[in-house]
């Protein structure tokens, strides 16, 4: 049985208006006594408990506060006005406690920040003298305290921005520190960095410019040259980003906190938010539009109707140690489009397909080369990024060689076998002995318009240098091994799901000693893995249940092979593809001698150097 909200078709202003109150009302039930928490679920974060609860109140207010300034009369205001009042007085059995360093506090007092920028009628006006007092006081312990070098540095500006705007004690060297700090996470081309690390991910949108462009909004007759200058950033970074979601509003799955879902096209929302018409409002429009309703059609909520942990599913395996049941409703950001009046162009214009993109772009900041196959498939392929305070599978979110926005990707559920392990567009090794190690923190060696090179080591002995080729649907993979061990090689394809959600139809599966491939009649996709070389066993794995995003219960394409100690050479054509005909024209060996190899690949010839390990791509 579907739910209200799946059955919104979320045709304008509106209905998604309606939408989000959709989303609202069955979290009613779950405000504790003085509304100070909203608790449900069972399970855990690496906070504590009642913080989770403050988490779970407080991130519904990215819908709201711009819901209400779009014209939406709420009473939820007068649970949070009370949350306010007991939530900031220490005398307080309901009181949130102080914030500490690097607390989760942090992240969650921003919404009040804005709350208090956007809507001081709702939030600071009907509070007495004291409570006020209270308020501005609790919130300027962020002030003196110290916080993480990535995103969080916003949550400071946030809530100076707030009180500022309403008058109340704030620190402007702190706030202006703070956009200081965060100017030096600006790396070129639209690009941010989280802070120090490597990682560019949906931070990089739903956080750092997504932030920005509010600041730009507010502060644009105050601080114009700044404010200019975010703009600017989110007009450039848009032209990349736009390559992340395809024409029926899906995005990329890449990356960590990807249960935040729909946030997903927060950027989009922000930028009209700023009056920044970087494609035309119809494109933009659409963009936001496809998305969400891409997403509500999915079983992403509880049988009451609230945001489940996990992506395509609910799904416990896949979420971070900071996700608390809570957490999911980040995905509100994208609701600051309702922030616009109808009358805005946003909203007047009618809805526009994405541009014209190209089929094959290279983003040297996210290490990717993006191709896009008609209808429905694109594709990153990535030369791996390192997200150095290591996430929950880190591996599996930043550095399979390619991401999917069909297939998703896949995470370990256990240590043990290829079946535990679900190794879709990786290559595994073991010690013989069915312990799999993968690429982690690999060495860029080189990132062109037709190939990706990376170099990593899975032991100190073991050296293994990797060219991808793009393409869709077909790819193909070279790996050189060099080795003081002897291992068994794991090369995993794109997971197929193994069933239709919709119809009782399963996938086929059909192999031969070096290839197999599974495909499925509903539209499910095709993938296949074949061996050129013609040395490695082909088989399907099907592994643990719930280790990919998109589908539950998957079957996995894969060659093995098992090699002593020297040098070896693992090279595969990998399918995957939306449509349900059968693969044809792989990638194929037309030339193996003593020094060179040769392969033809569509209208480019791979030559391999074996004396030199260099891989030369030409095209004819």
């Amino acid at each position: 049985m579907k739910l209200p909200i799946q059955m919104n078709t979320l045709e304008d202003r509106n209905a998604l208006m309606k939408a989000f109150c959709q989303l609202l009302e069955p979290i009613e039930k779950y405000y504790d006594k003085k509304n100070t928490q909203l608790s449900y679920g069972h399970t855990g974060s690496r906070t504590n408990s009642r913080t989770a609860a403050m988490e779970g109140l407080l991130r519904p207010l990215w819908g709201l506060i711009p819901a209400t300034v779009g014209g939406l009369s709420s009473d939820y205001w007068l649970r949070y006005q009370e949350a306010v009042r007991y939530g900031t007085d220490p005398d307080s059995e309901y009181y949130w406690g102080d914030i500490g360093h690097s607390d989760q506090k942090m992240v969650e007092v921003a919404s009040l920040g804005l709350a208090l920028a956007l809507s001081p009628e709702k939030l600071w006006e009907p509070l007495s003298a004291k409570e006020r007092q209270n308020f501005a006081a609790w919130m300027n312990q962020i002030n003196k305290r110290n916080l993480p070098d990535n995103n969080w540095r916003f949550f400071i500006v946030m809530v100076n921005l707030g009180l500022k705007k309403v008058g109340a004690e704030y620190d402007p060297k702190r706030l202006e520190d703070e956009l200081v700090i965060l100017e030096s996470f600006y790396l070129s081309e639209g690009w941010y960095s989280d802070g120090l690390g490597e990682q560019r991910d949906y931070y990089v949108s739903f956080a750092m410019h997504f932030y920005g462009l509010i600041y730009s909004k507010i502060m644009r007759e105050e601080d114009p040259q700044r404010s200019l200058r975010l703009i600017e950033r989110g007009k450039t970074f848009a032209q990349e980003f736009i390559y992340w979601f395809g024409e029926e509003g899906d995005a990329l799955p890449f990356g960590r906190s990807l249960t935040y879902r729909f946030a997903q096209a927060a950027f989009w929302s922000a930028l009209a938010y700023a009056d920044v018409e970087v494609f035309s409002w119809g494109v933009m429009k659409g963009l936001v539009l496809r998305h969400l309703r891409n997403w509500f059609k999915q079983d992403i909520f509880d049988s009451e109707g609230m945001l489940s942990i996990g992506y395509s599913y609910e799904n416990l395996l896949m979420a971070e140690g900071y996700n608390a049941a809570g957490s999911t409703y980040w995905a509100m950001k994208t609701f600051l489009v309702l922030a616009l009046d109808e009358t805005h162009p946003f909203w007047q214009s009618e809805e526009e397909p994405l541009p014209k993109l190209k089929a094959q772009v290279l983003q040297k900041h996210p290490h990717m080369i993006v191709c896009r196959e008609v209808p429905g498939h694109f594709a990153a392929f990535t030369s791996g990024q390192y997200a150095a305070f290591e996430p929950a599978h880190m591996e599996a979110k930043y550095e399979k060689f390619v991401y999917s926005n069909h297939f998703g990707f896949s995470v370990p559920k256990g240590a043990y076998g290829l079946e535990q392990g679900a190794y879709d567009n990786m290559l595994a090794l073991s010690e013989q002995d069915e312990y799999y190690r993968v690429r982690h923190n690999s060495d860029i060696v080189k990132m062109e318009e037709d190939q990706l090179v990376s170099c990593w080591y899975p032991w100190k002995d073991v050296k293994v240098t990797t060219w991808l080729i793009p393409g869709l649907p077909w790819h193909l993979r070279i790996h050189h091994i060099e080795t003081e061990r002897p291992l068994t090689l794991a090369e995993g394809g794109f997971a197929v799901g193994c069933e239709s959600r919709s119809a009782a139809v399963a996938a086929h599966i059909a192999m031969d000693r070096h290839q197999v491939m599974v495909s499925h009649e509903d539209g499910t996709g095709i993938s296949a893995i074949y061996d050129l070389m013609k040395e490695a066993e082909a088989i399907c794995i099907q592994p643990e249940a719930n280790t990919n995003l998109c589908n539950p219960r998957t079957y996995l394409p894969t060659l093995k092979k098992n090699v002593g100690k020297g040098e070896h050479w693992l090279i595969s054509a990998v399918y995957g593809s939306t449509n349900t005909t059968l693969p044809c024209n792989p990638p194929s060996l037309i030339r193996n001698q003593d020094v060179m190899m040769c392969f033809q690949f569509g209208n480019k010839d791979i030559i391999i150097n074996k004396e030199t390990k260099q891989v030369e791509v030409v095209v004819h």
